[in-house]
């Protein structure tokens, strides 16, 4: 298994290099770009003004409940949302458990980590996410137990998928629920980029319990490790259902949530420019 543990480290490695590429690249167009003079065309000062006026003086808005809470993107989210997030790394992948506003929002129930964790887990983007590690494993014929052509894709692409799954569930929903531990990740945003990799690859030993203490991140430690042994001992290829290849599975899925963690502690970042860039 050590193929797949250089394979998934690399992967995380190239994501975090376009994310840090993606912000330069962002700051660069941002200072770029010329700013509009606050003092816009004076003609239409009156129809704001006007605007303004007719929306605080409707009868159906004032009676209109205000929103539970909103995102970073001034969407409307639910009570069940307001802990959570509606974020993507890339706009693609589920960013569901980071937030920003760490000291603003109340822990979350057993059922809300669990409706997460199920929402991501499945969402859309990880299907072809998914396709694309099964193919890089295929194409190292990583496991060759499972060979290779269409069966053999297959079954790495259903492997991948039941890891990652698995993991999810269990450093996310169902350890966490046990022990009162918080599963999102909480960004700094404080200090250099050193000090903030440095934070986010802590998260790995380091978690907020449910009452809001700091403690040592059982879930996320032995959560992978649980699952890295149901995984290879129940649908690998038989020649790898050993304790040295489930070790390598447990050093990979830890060394790849740390690359994840770096990724997301700096990827509101950009996206905060991208949006401002937008605007």
């Amino acid at each position: 298994m050590g193929d797949l543990s250089k394979r998934v480290i690399a992967s995380g490695v190239l994501l975090l290099l376009f994310a840090v590429c993606l912000h330069a690249q962002t700051a660069g167009s941002l200072s770029a770009q010329p700013r509009e003079s606050p003092a816009a065309d004076p003609a239409r000062q009156p129809q704001q003004d006007s605007t303004k006026a007719q929306t605080s003086d409707s009868p159906q808005q004032s009676s209109q409940p205000a929103p539970a809470a909103t995102n970073d993107n001034g969407e409307k989210t639910t009570r069940y949302e307001s802990g959570v997030s509606k974020d993507r790394l890339g706009f693609a992948l589920p960013n569901f458990l980071t937030l920003e506003n760490a000291g603003q929002v109340p822990p979350l129930t057993a059922g809300q980590k669990f409706k997460v964790v199920t929402r991501s887990s499945f969402d859309y983007a990880e299907y072809p996410w998914y396709g694309f590690l099964a193919g890089i494993s295929q194409a190292e014929n990583s496991e060759p137990g499972y060979g290779q052509g269409a069966s053999g894709y297959a079954k790495r692409y259903g492997a991948a998928f039941a890891d990652g799954t698995i993991e999810n569930y269990f450093t996310s929903a169902i350890l966490p629920s046990m022990l009162h531990q918080d599963p999102r990740f909480f960004q700094s945003g404080k200090g250099g980029f050193w000090h903030r990799a440095g934070y986010a690859v802590s998260r790995i030993i380091v978690t907020r319990g449910d009452s809001g203490n700091t403690e040592f991140n059982f879930s996320e430690v032995f959560g992978s490790g649980i699952s890295s042994a149901i995984s290879t001992y129940s649908y690998h290829p038989q020649e790898d259902r050993t304790l040295r290849n489930t070790a390598s599975v447990w050093g990979t899925q830890v060394g790849w949530d740390s690359v994840t963690y770096v990724v997301k502690e700096f990827w509101p970042d950009i996206r905060r420019k991208i949006h401002k860039e937008k605007q």
